[in-house]
């Protein structure tokens, strides 16, 4: 492990909470199979994580004092939750500024991210508050469509040797690794606090459906206009210099495209995150990088 770890257990819960300290002064401009449209793609991915992560905290902090959350095993999960997702939006605060050193704008995009999501459920608050739809409810079911997502990626990271190949740097392997692993331990926790907020009813349903077609659509166009940006910064905002990074990524059977279906498994009205059974392939990756 290419990193200092100092790894914490939040009083009992299913998961615990490592502090990552990886140094990334030595990652190259091109990380990811030394190609700028596959690095950008990625490095667009964080750009949307610090915000992102905060804004998974914050909702699951809003609710968690509520009577409905009481049991004193949730609660462990919930603290545990909000620690890795701390350490998860530090480290890739920490990437971002090592991109920012080669004169890409991360920094802007991180507060465009904001921006995005503050707007975003706000307007779809005020559009429901007519319809008895709170804005805890509407930030907690967008949090756990976006915890869907980044467990479906993680997961799809952690089984594709494919997309392993590219990480040419040790570090960002390591910590791309690191992260998919974690997504995948606490994938359950905000859903679970969701249900036994809200339950399993027409309503909560319909709102959930509702957050992560939303959801979705605002990821897809955020991290594309990131990704031509920092494309653009160097000038190679091209058919040509995308066409590898689109094929690989969009592609036939390419990293995005392989995960719709479980992507779309979330709108099955029984769906629940653990149906996906991912305990043998964390407990490998936790073997194989030293956990």
């Amino acid at each position: 492990m290419n990193a200092k770890v100092n790894i914490s257990n939040r009083a009992g819960a299913s998961f615990p909470v490592r502090r990552m300290d990886f140094e990334f002064g030595e990652v190259a401009r091109y990380w990811a199979g030394d190609d700028a449209g596959l690095t950008h793609f990625m490095t667009a991915l964080s750009a949307l994580f610090p915000e992102g992560e905060q804004f998974f905290v914050d909702s699951t902090r809003a609710v968690r004092k509520n009577p409905k959350l009481s049991d004193p095993d949730l609660q462990r999960e919930i603290s545990a939750f909000i620690g890795q997702e701390a350490m998860h939006s530090k480290e890739h605060l920490a990437f971002n500024s090592s991109a920012q050193a080669y004169g890409y704008d991360v920094r802007t995009m991180e507060n465009q991210t904001a921006k995005v999501i503050k707007t975003g459920t706000k307007v779809v608050a005020q559009l429901l508050k007519p319809f008895g739809f709170s804005k805890e409810m509407i930030d907690l079911t967008g949090t756990c469509a976006l915890e869907h997502f980044t467990a479906v990626i993680a997961s799809e990271l952690l089984q594709n040797k494919h997309v392993q190949a590219i990480f040419n740097n040790k570090t960002m392997y390591q910590l791309w690794m690191w992260h998919a692993i974690e997504e995948n331990e606490h994938k359950a926790v905000v859903f679970d606090v969701y249900t036994a907020m809200y339950g399993r009813g027409l309503k909560a349903y319909g709102m959930r459906a509702t957050a992560m077609i939303l959801a979705m659509t605002l990821i897809f166009i955020t991290q594309s206009y990131f990704t031509a940006q920092l494309m653009k910064t160097d000038r190679k905002l091209t058919l040509k210099d995308s066409k590898y990074m689109l094929k690989f990524m969009y592609g036939r059977k390419g990293f995005i495209t392989r995960q719709i279906p479980e992507l779309l498994d979330f709108f099955r009205p029984n769906f629940h995150p653990n149906d996906s059974n991912t305990d043998q392939l964390l407990a490998d990756w936790k073997l194989k990088l030293g956990f």
